[in-house]
């Protein structure tokens, strides 16, 4: 599933192509996903002109300008957005297509569907999937403090406690895992016993791996390419995640197993308290 590094890769490659363009004509080829395809998008979209592009968490947003809205993209489990020409054929699973006035075509290519684009009115902030998220894991309002005072009381277990979105967004799987490691944390251990200094440590941790992701490109383990359609070169420096009876690279311990919020969770006994 693409995570945080792959949305902004994506939102960073086709922001170029992107902003400022008008949309000369909207093509939908499929309208059921997650959440329907509303039916006026083409009319709404047409002769719009595109924005600056955000992100929030997971979901993309595109602002648009003359049509007082904006598109909050998400590309569920396999899907991309991808920059193609007028005239270049669509492939199987490409469903949508944003035409602009250079001649280049915003793609939306998903073969499970399980992503969606809607429009929101207004202040996208307010729309009821945004308003009560967390704070980005990247800015300054995240620290081990928050994790720490948010843990205080919980039986949980830290992995799924990290990845819950109220508590910080955008750490999904893949990279809580990694971050853990990184931490020297047991992803079983409940979140409520870890320590102050330790919760500081896995802030740094989490930060330091999102932006080395995001600096590779993202992940790619099966679907995700970037707006360009590269893959991303992170998966190469993953330490645990996927490497489950492998050898740990810091100290040698085989990797061993969990399932943590319905969640496959690898991690080194040795290195990890």
């Amino acid at each position: 599933m693409p995570e945080l590094p792959e949305v902004e890769t994506t939102r960073r490659g086709i922001a170029p192509y992107v902003e400022g363009r008008e949309i000369t004509r909207v093509c939908v080829r499929h309208t059921r996903f997650r959440v329907p395809v509303p039916d006026d998008l083409p009319e709404r979209l047409t002769g719009a002109r595109i924005g600056r592009l955000a992100r929030r968490a997971k979901y993309l947003m595109v602002p648009l300008a003359d049509a007082s809205g904006t598109l909050l993209w998400h590309l569920g489990m396999s899907g991309s957005l991808r920059i193609a020409r007028l005239g270049d054929a669509p492939k199987k699973h490409d469903h949508i297509d944003l035409v602009l006035d250079s001649g280049d075509v915003l793609r939306y290519h998903d073969p499970r569907r399980f992503g969606f684009v809607d429009w929101l009115d207004g202040e996208a902030e307010q729309d009821s999937r945004l308003a009560h998220l967390g704070p980005e894991p990247l800015s300054e309002a995240f620290d081990g403090e928050r994790l720490f005072q948010r843990s205080r009381g919980k039986r949980m277990a830290v992995k799924p406690f990290l990845m819950d979105n109220r508590v910080v967004v955008g750490v999904g799987n893949i990279y809580a895992a990694e971050a853990l490691f990184m931490a020297g944390i047991d992803p079983r251990r409940a979140a409520g016993r870890i320590a102050r200094v330790r919760y500081a440590r896995l802030a740094d941790a989490a930060r330091e791996v999102l932006a080395a992701a995001i600096d590779q490109g993202g992940t790619t383990l099966r679907d995700f390419v970037s707006g360009q359609g590269e893959p991303g070169y992170f998966a190469q420096q993953l330490n645990v995640y996927g490497r489950q009876g492998e050898p740990c690279r810091r100290c040698g311990a085989q990797l061993k197993h969990a399932v943590l919020g319905q969640r496959a969770s690898v991690f080194c006994p040795v290195c990890q308290r």
